[in-house]
């Protein structure tokens, strides 16, 4: 099904790659507007700076990102910890292209959290492939409830059910896709 986003963009189904050795950068404030953004996160998401910049980041949310996942991000990183993340974003043109996220707080000297700032790298496709199947499950989920608070829940709840059948934690389960082991 073809769903077109609130800024009007329709996705495609065209995947955009970038190189294992490029990193897309993004900083934000505290609300999510961006702040700064490097070329290739200009090059990929196919928007000019100018456009990118002040807006909120969720300017390339692809619709098939789990509500779940970025309530999962939002709650780590405003508590003042890292998180990694595989990320599917949608760029102007209706294309898309997956990462893994590495998303971390930025404080000030008082320890105050001032923004926050991204590296992506380009994910796997064997991670990729196994992101996809619980991303869809979580959205199916999702796309039941009435109201966007339920479908937090629901997503949230489906995502923890998953981690614990797994015996993981999500910090464990995304390194285990990367094939990277967790820092004890």
């Amino acid at each position: 099904m073809s769903v077109t986003t609130a800024g009007g963009i329709r996705p495609t189904g065209v995947e955009k790659t970038f190189r294992p050795d490029q990193i897309i950068v993004s900083k934000t404030d505290p609300q999510g507007r961006l702040t700064y953004v490097n070329d290739l996160f200009v090059e990929i998401s196919g928007y000019a700076e100018r456009d990118l910049i002040g807006r909120p980041h969720n300017i390339i949310r692809h619709p098939d990102m789990p509500r779940a996942v970025f309530e999962l991000l939002w709650r780590r990183i405003a508590a003042g910890e890292e998180i990694f993340a595989y990320v599917v974003n949608l760029s102007a043109d209706g294309s898309h292209y997956w990462v893994l996220a590495h998303v971390t707080p930025t404080k000030d000297a008082a320890g105050t959290i001032v923004g926050f700032h991204s590296n992506r790298r380009t994910a796997e496709p064997r991670a990729v492939a196994a992101i996809t199947r619980l991303y869809t499950e979580i959205r199916a989920v999702e796309q039941r409830c009435a109201t966007a608070r339920e479908a937090v829940a629901a997503g949230v709840a489906l995502l923890q059910e998953q981690l614990d059948v797994l015996g993981t934690t999500y910090d464990e389960f995304v390194w285990s896709l990367s094939g990277e082991e967790v820092a004890a």
